[in-house]
């Protein structure tokens, strides 16, 4: 089963995306952390296969804490799921951090779920 980290500081945004993923998919939400510092510091022990990451957030931002991440474990997907897609959905900057996908929160959840089905394969 594969393994997702869920990171945003908004609790209500982590629990839609939870539900979403354990509602449409056979994936596994292994933990949730509220901003990249987190994320960096639990990542190790949860070892997940994808991290879905907001960018704007407290402490560390996604696009550093995606940096950090892709560099202890370079098989690790990182989707950037953001109201702020537009400024950062360059592929060379985007690819630069380790992002591997940058998906828009106004997509809604089908275009994010259909991202994981393809990064991950259907489960």
């Amino acid at each position: 089963m594969k393994n997702i980290l869920i990171v945003d500081d908004s609790q209500s945004a982590r629990t839609a995306v939870r539900i979403a993923i354990e509602s449409f998919t056979n994936f596994h939400v292994c933990g949730e952390a509220a901003h990249g510092v987190e994320a960096v510091t639990i990542a190790p022990e949860l070892n997940p296969d994808l991290v879905i990451m907001d960018l704007a957030m407290p402490q560390m931002n996604g696009v550093k804490a995606a940096s950090l991440l892709k560099k202890r474990n370079p098989a690790v997907h990182i989707i950037l799921f953001t109201i702020y897609a537009d400024e950062v959905n360059g592929p060379s900057l985007a690819a630069a951090f380790g992002v591997t996908v940058v998906l828009p929160k106004v997509g809604g959840f089908t275009p994010l779920l259909n991202c994981l089905n393809g990064l991950l394969g259907s489960a």
